[in-house]
């Protein structure tokens, strides 16, 4: 299980330390690709391959489900942790996810995302309500 908030930084070469606490579980390898809102999400290797086990069973004669898998597969990259933690951004990815050197990682229950500073800063302040509205929703009774 992934969770707290992190700062590490892109070095030149696009490369990002891992928050230490996440090293454990991603040193097999990891799958990192778009997520929603503009974030990059990574998984394990395991929890992606549970994902894709998932969207198999989806029917691919709806135009959603196709989708979905195109955008989420085209920008996909298999990295591997080296031995100081550091997993590589491609390109493109940072470039969708508006990355330069200041990063925010969030764990996210099975997953991680990598946001901007200013656009993780923004969901944050926008959602703080929602969050409170939502308990009732997510948790019903409690």
């Amino acid at each position: 299980m992934f969770f707290g908030t992190y700062t590490p930084k892109l070095d030149e070469k696009g490369r990002l330390f891992l928050p230490a606490k996440f090293r454990d579980e991603l040193t097999e390898g990891l799958v990192v690709t778009r997520g929603q809102e503009r974030c990059l999400t990574v998984w394990s290797l395991e929890d992606f391959g549970k994902l894709t086990d998932r969207l198999r069973e989806a029917p691919v004669t709806q135009k959603s489900t196709r989708d979905y898998v195109r955008m989420l597969f085209a920008a996909a990259s298999q990295e591997v942790p080296d031995k100081q933690g550091r997993i590589s951004i491609p390109a493109p990815l940072r470039e969708y996810a508006s990355l330069r050197k200041e990063c925010v990682v969030i764990g996210s229950m099975n997953r991680i995302e990598i946001w901007d500073p200013t656009a993780w800063a923004t969901y944050s302040e926008e959602q703080e309500q929602r969050f409170s509205d939502l308990s009732d929703e997510v948790f019903p009774g409690i």
